[in-house]
């Protein structure tokens, strides 16, 4: 063989590590001299061949999720006295309603994303000063700014405020008193009951929101999935895809669960996505279900593509393939783009559409 041909030899290349990861068999070649191709021994010829065809390449992915309300949150009391009242399960409640009550007086939900922490009252400034006065002003209170200073003039709405409610008018908010949540609420489940004693820290009930959403688990490996605002299709059962948008991802923890020597299992990372649907109208019939929901990463269309398997890890660095044609080969270097479905997208000046290539055994 020539000083413009190829050989074959052993090479440890990290990029041929992380492509044999991905197709099983990956060989190495080392390019010699400065021609792009080089005719190969009839003899060389590969065992087995596949051929470069032109497609639309999609790295997606269908998993199981849940169509219900999205995340389920737990109201927990703030207060001493004894639970008097709570909603009926599928409830809504929203801005300024009864949550639950303590001692027959209303806890409130409002609308904000800051937990209440404090006690508000004159002279104290923070953010959860303006969120609490926006929805009082939402309330149709007025005589007050809305910004971080909690005034005089925000006492004088609050005691008309709780002169509405029936509650003591004190010009000041407990922080037991409301409960911040992002919209309305729906009531998924009760965990104390009228006459039970209330505790700080007592689970009162659980919520959710009141949009129909669907909530999956990703592993953490396949974060790439999940992109918010991204585009998906759930499947609902027995019926036609739905086109979904992904509204929210969040990290969160598995808790690990304790049990028998050998049976316990140790927490868990997860990725948890949350989908909203783009016709509600659609879901009509179903409460709670599981769905299939097919996320797609990245798409190429119109490009040309191999088996993973094809691809030859060059000792100089990069990829190519072995062109296999009238019974000779030759090994042309590729680039590489997508991989996705055991194919992965090449182009190069000298591959094209309809070539056989060759393939390990």
């Amino acid at each position: 063989m020539n000083a413009r041909r190829f050989r074959l030899r052993t090479v440890a290349l990290t990029a041929a590590v992380v492509v044999a990861a991905a197709a099983g068999v990956v060989a190495a070649v080392g390019f010699d001299g400065t021609d792009r191709s080089s005719t190969a021994a009839a003899d060389t010829a590969p065992p087995a061949t596949a051929t470069v065809t032109r497609r639309t390449l999609t790295d997606a992915q269908t998993v199981d999720g849940e169509l219900g309300y999205g995340t389920t949150r737990t109201a927990t009391a703030r207060l001493t006295g004894t639970i008097t009242a709570v909603p009926d399960t599928g409830a809504t409640v929203r801005r300024g309603g009864r949550l639950y009550a303590v001692d027959n007086d209303p806890v409130l939900l409002l609308y904000g994303s800051l937990p209440a922490y404090r006690v508000l009252e004159p002279g104290v400034e923070g953010a959860d000063v303006e969120q609490f006065e926006r929805n009082l002003r939402a309330l149709g209170h007025d005589g007050f700014t809305v910004d971080d200073e909690y005034t005089g003039g925000t006492a004088d709405a609050v005691r008309q405020w709780q002169e509405e409610l029936g509650l003591p008018e004190t010009g000041r908010v407990e922080p037991g008193r409301v409960v911040y949540a992002a919209g309305a609420v729906r009531v998924e489940s009760h965990q104390a009951a009228p006459g039970d004693a209330a505790q700080p820290g007592q689970a009162v009930l659980t919520y959710t929101g009141t949009s129909r959403l669907v909530t999956v688990e990703l592993d953490v490996d396949d974060q790439r999935l999940a992109k918010k605002g991204g585009a998906v299709d759930v499947g609902l059962p027995g019926g036609e895809p739905v086109a979904g948008k992904i509204e929210s991802v969040q990290t969160v923890i598995d808790a690990g669960t304790g049990g028998a020597a050998g049976q316990s299992t140790e927490a868990e990372t997860k990725i948890e996505v949350t989908v909203s649907l783009a016709d509600p109208a659609k879901l009509a019939g179903y409460d709670q279900a599981s769905v299939e929901v097919t996320f797609t990463a990245a798409e190429r269309p119109d490009v040309l593509t191999v088996p993973v398997a094809a691809l030859l890890a060059l000792a100089e660095g990069g990829y190519g393939v072995e062109v296999v044609d009238a019974g000779r080969s030759r090994i042309v270097p590729v680039t590489t783009g997508l991989f996705a479905a055991g194919q992965v997208e090449i182009s190069g000046p000298d591959v094209a559409e309809g070539m056989t290539v060759g393939m390990p055994a």
